[in-house]
């Protein structure tokens, strides 16, 4: 039988989610949602099982709502980090889920990176 798209999304999910927890634990999780219409990220700490900080391209304040491009992944990605620094957290790792590491979330990515952002 033949796996479903999302089956292997859930099973690469997964597979990420695990090997990063190996290898960073202790760190806060940078974990992000792509969806057709938004994009939104949260800085999770594991251990207790908080969120400490999220954005998301759906928040007035922002000035993109609704938009789910490149530039509303990069103001996106700033604005976490700038909301990370606010929180105390400067080091993280970068949980892209099951979505490739390219367009919208290494864009995401590289503008948290450039705001601040250690991971």
């Amino acid at each position: 039988m033949a796996n479903s798209k999302r089956t292997l999304f859930l099973k690469r999910r997964l597979r990420v989610r695990n090997k990063l927890r190996k290898a960073n634990a202790g760190r806060a999780r940078l974990s992000v949602h792509r969806s057709n219409k938004n994009i939104s990220v949260q800085l999770i700490d594991d251990v207790n099982g908080v969120t400490l900080a999220a954005a998301s391209s759906q928040e007035k304040a922002l000035g993109i709502p609704g938009k789910n491009n490149v530039e509303a992944a990069a103001k996106v990605g700033a604005a976490i980090a700038e909301r990370a620094k606010k929180a105390g957290v400067e080091d993280c790792y970068f949980d892209r889920g099951g979505f490739l590491f390219h367009g919208k979330v290494k864009a995401l990515a590289d503008a948290a990176r450039e705001s601040g952002l250690k991971f």
